[in-house]
Formats: C-alpha cells, sequence, structure tokens
C-alpha cells in the first residue's frame, strides 16, 4: 500500500516562514496529483494547493501569494513553502495523493501540526 511520509510542521512565529515536505512510498506510478489540506482547531479539513502530474496548481484563497506548491525531483514528492504565516494558519497539515481523478482512491498521511503563534 502506497503511504505518504511528511516532514516540516512545528512552532513558528508570525511573519515567519515554514517548508513541509511530503514522500509516497510503495507507489510504482506517478499521481494525478498530490497535494495539501489542513484542519484548523475547531473547524473542518480544507483544501491549501494542490498540483497535478502536469504542473497545474490550485491554492487557497487565503494561501495565494503566500504558500507555494511544487513537484520535487524524486518522483511523486512535493512541497509546499509556507511564507507569512498567519496564526490563522495553525492546523495540522495533512499530505494528499489522488492516482485516478476519477475514483475515491486518495491517500493520506499522518498530519503534522503547524503552529504559528509568538
Amino acid at each position: 500500500q502506497v503511504q505518504l511520509v511528511e516532514s516540516g510542521g512545528g512552532l513558528v512565529q508570525p511573519g515567519g516562514s515554514m517548508r513541509l515536505s511530503c514522500t509516497a512510498s510503495g507507489s510504482t506510478f506517478t499521481f494525478f496529483s498530490m497535494g495539501w489540506y489542513r484542519q484548523p482547531p475547531e473547524k473542518q479539513r480544507e483544501l491549501v494547493a494542490t498540483i497535478t502530474s502536469g504542473g497545474a496548481t490550485t491554492y487557497a484563497d487565503s494561501v495565494r501569494g503566500r504558500f507555494t506548491i511544487s513537484r520535487g525531483n524524486v518522483r511523486n514528492t512535493v512541497h509546499l513553502q509556507m511564507n507569512s504565516l498567519e496564526p490563522e494558519d495553525t492546523a495540522v497539515y495533512y499530505c494528499n495523493a489522488d492516482p485516478n481523478p476519477f475514483e475515491d482512491d486518495d491517500t493520506w498521511g499522518q498530519g503534522t501540526q503547524v503552529t504559528v503563534s509568538s
């Protein structure tokens, strides 16, 4: 089975930056898309950013211009560069991989806590 291994996360001051990384292990194919979702305290999970195998990106309005998603040189890896972080960005961030957009077959990472606070 495919597993998503996440790295990054932690405590960062407002205005600071943080980089999240995710690598899919156990896969023998390129995912249609990979991305990041987050779940703030007391809120439901929401999309942050996605990137397709062709390089097309999607961003939530709340992070556009501050966050950048990119694919790594290693197969089935994705990074999320987060700049100008705000307390509202505090959430558990989950990596996502979607092999087929027409099937319910997404794989999720374990989640990593990002806390933006002084």
